[in-house]
């Protein structure tokens, strides 16, 4: 009989929590280009789609698809491994100079492995634009050099909003009621 399953409670979450951060450095191969290929004049339909075919081929095998987002993937899991580790030695550092080196450890190794992680998936998303922008390169080429033509999408132009100060606001007393002079009050003549 196992006498307490306390650390594999507490164990589990946090392997199942750390997956999934890691999980999220994963890079995916590019599934087909950005960009837009129309067929040249009169070309049919049948020819342009085996170019097209043919062209996606191209790409994916020019730009090595699989091994770059494989050690795109190992170096953000590396990242995210340096950090923990680095983390948990700085943290049982700190801990040890406060009395509990143990906590110290634990307190670094989470807040490195979630740096750590952030890095790796920062990393992983800039190996994937680059992955991305490569195939679509080759993909152009190959689709220009049988000569359909290759369209961009024309970026959105963000005129930008103008903005307005609030209307000012004017602070006045309120106004003092006017009291005109006194009336001139004869005094009656007097009856002798």
């Amino acid at each position: 009989m196992i006498p307490s399953l306390t650390p594999i409670r507490v164990a589990f979450p946090l392997c199942a929590a750390a997956l999934a951060l890691l999980g999220g450095c994963a890079v995916v191969p590019p599934g087909g280009p950005s960009v837009v290929a129309l067929p040249r004049s009169g070309e049919p339909l049948g020819q342009f789609q085996q170019d097209d075919y043919a062209c996606r081929d191209y790409a994916f095998r020019s730009s090595d698809p699989a091994g770059a987002s494989q050690s795109a993937t190992t170096n953000s899991v590396n990242s995210a491994a340096v950090g923990t580790l680095g983390g948990a030695a700085v943290g049982a550092l700190i801990g040890a100079a406060a009395g509990n080196a143990g906590a110290g450890a634990a307190i670094g190794a989470g807040s490195g492995l979630l740096v750590g992680g952030a890095a790796g998936a920062n990393g992983a998303q800039y190996s994937a634009n680059s992955l991305q922008a490569r195939y679509d390169a080759a993909y152009s080429q190959c689709m220009t050099s049988k000569g359909n033509t290759i369209s961009q999408p024309q970026m959105p132009v963000y005129v930008p909003q103008p903005v307005y100060a609030p209307a000012p606001v004017y602070v006045a007393p309120p106004p003092r009621r006017y009291y005109g002079p006194p009336p001139v009050i004869y005094a009656p003549y007097p009856y002798y």
